[in-house]
């Protein structure tokens, strides 16, 4: 037979995530040998080159890549097929579900939602990480199976995931609190995934200087708005925890609003667990 075993799917995800054949042993208690057999076997029933190996460890391929990808989907799905399992036999689900979202999320918008899945599955634990919505971030987790659930900003730009809008909320100018002239003040830039509406409408306020001060997150952004570095445009949310020497303006008419929702894959969405949890998500409101 042509498919993969289970054990041939941990081992390609473990020499990935380790980049090495011997570590990727150790991690799941084999021997090199052992590991280095599963490899070649799964290389075998693949038809391709899945790692290149060297004195330097294992990198995977393009194909490699593609495969650890499903891997770790597969692998997932039956973790969930036995949580599901146990949920109808025993009536209490048990388990993890990994949930990534960007930061403002997990500070303002997650507690209260896992509180409320918490009183409905208690003894079902959300690991909650914290990832950068920049090119395939949070959605990038999620297909390639890192993540159960991820909460973005929309649109998504990762094929063969379910999405769903959740709130919308304007983007607003952070700046130094008291300052008489705040669009006189430098930029300061923050990466992060949003539509090109968006991106169009920044370009084209003639009012908003190139940022001499680029940072990655948003949180950072607003450290340095309250030490008076500059102004930043971001969304509502992301001022909501900002330092108290942080103020807020509307950008006026017409100004883009950041969109925001869930992404899982569609066999994820199939678990009764992972339902409940979307369906607490469904509830947020800024």
């Amino acid at each position: 037979m042509n498919d993969l075993s289970a054990a041939e799917l941990r081992v390609l995800v473990a020499v990935d995530g380790e980049g090495s054949v011997s570590r990727a042993g150790v991690r799941l208690g084999l021997t090199q040998s052992a590991v280095s057999h599963a490899l070649r076997a799964a290389e075998r029933k693949m038809g391709a080159v899945l790692f290149r190996r060297g004195r330097g460890g294992a990198t995977a391929t393009a194909a490699g890549s593609a495969a650890v990808g499903h891997a770790r989907r597969i692998l997932r799905l039956m973790e969930v097929m036995r949580t599901d399992t146990h949920t109808a036999a025993r009536g209490e689900a048990t388990g993890t579900i990994r949930l990534a979202a960007f930061r403002s999320a997990a500070f303002h918008l997650l507690p209260g939602v896992l509180v409320r899945f918490g009183r409905r599955h208690p003894r079902v634990t959300v690991d909650v990480r914290i990832v950068p919505d920049l090119g395939r971030g949070i959605a990038g987790e999620v297909a390639d199976g890192r993540a159960d659930v991820g909460v973005v900003s929309l649109p998504v730009y990762v094929d063969g995931l379910v999405s769903k809008k959740l709130y919308a909320e304007p983007y607003v100018l952070a700046y130094p609190s008291g300052h008489p002239d705040p669009r006189a003040l430098p930029m300061i830039d923050w990466h992060e995934n949003c539509s090109g509406e968006t991106k169009r409408w920044l370009a084209a306020q003639a009012w908003i200087p190139s940022g001499d001060i680029t940072v990655e997150d948003d949180g950072v952004a607003m450290s340095m708005v309250g030490h008076g570095l500059g102004t930043a445009i971001v969304p509502r949310l992301s001022a909501a925890g900002a330092p108290p020497k942080v103020a807020t303006e509307e950008l006026g008419e017409g100004a883009p609003l950041r969109q925001v929702g869930y992404v899982t894959t569609r066999e994820l969405a199939g678990s009764s667990v992972i339902r409940d949890l979307l369906t607490e998500l469904r509830t947020i409101r800024p």
